[in-house]
């Protein structure tokens, strides 16, 4: 998993009528993009944490490094 400031972690719910979490990544902790992150939820609660395969990443649209389509140039 890859993520950089700014990406949106989208965590689905893990069971029947659990809703989905949105997070935006503060800082990125591991290296080259990898987890842990810090992370600001929909709430204003701050957290860090290690994705699980429920998670997916919603990469920026804009920024250095990112093309339009919002995948990552290596």
């Amino acid at each position: 998993m890859y993520a950089r400031v700014g990406d949106r972690l989208l965590t689905h719910g893990r069971v029947v009528g659990a809703a989905d979490r949105t997070a935006e990544v503060i800082e990125v902790l591991g290296p080259d993009g990898s987890p842990p992150y810090r992370v600001r939820f929909e709430d204003g609660n701050e957290a860090m944490v290690w994705p699980g395969p429920d998670t997916e990443v919603k990469h920026l649209t804009t920024g250095p490094g990112v093309t339009a389509s919002g995948s990552h140039r290596l």
